[in-house]
């Protein structure tokens, strides 16, 4: 926390009741769940196009899928395994 807000917590909250934390909890809350939707950005999913592509740059893809393909079919056949 910032030191304004300890200075305000120690000087001011700390010394409210409980009933009168809680309704200053309630109306911080309040203000809050009142923001505006427009002062937080709308983002899109389509932002995070191409993010990370470098990563599969030097990896073959087929190569990795079917990895992937036989790991899969591996855990099943461990599991039913287990069920039996």
């Amino acid at each position: 926390m910032t030191s304004t807000v300890e200075a305000v917590y120690e000087e001011h909250v700390k010394l409210l009741s409980v009933r009168e934390k809680l309704q200053l909890v309630s109306k911080i809350t309040q203000e809050l769940s009142d923001l505006n939707s427009v002062d937080i950005p709308e983002h899109s999913l389509l932002e995070l196009e191409g993010l990370g592509a470098e990563i599969w740059e030097k990896i073959d893809i087929d190569n990795y899928i079917n990895e992937l393909r036989s790991e899969t079919s591996a855990d099943k056949r461990n599991k039913s395994s287990l069920i039996e």
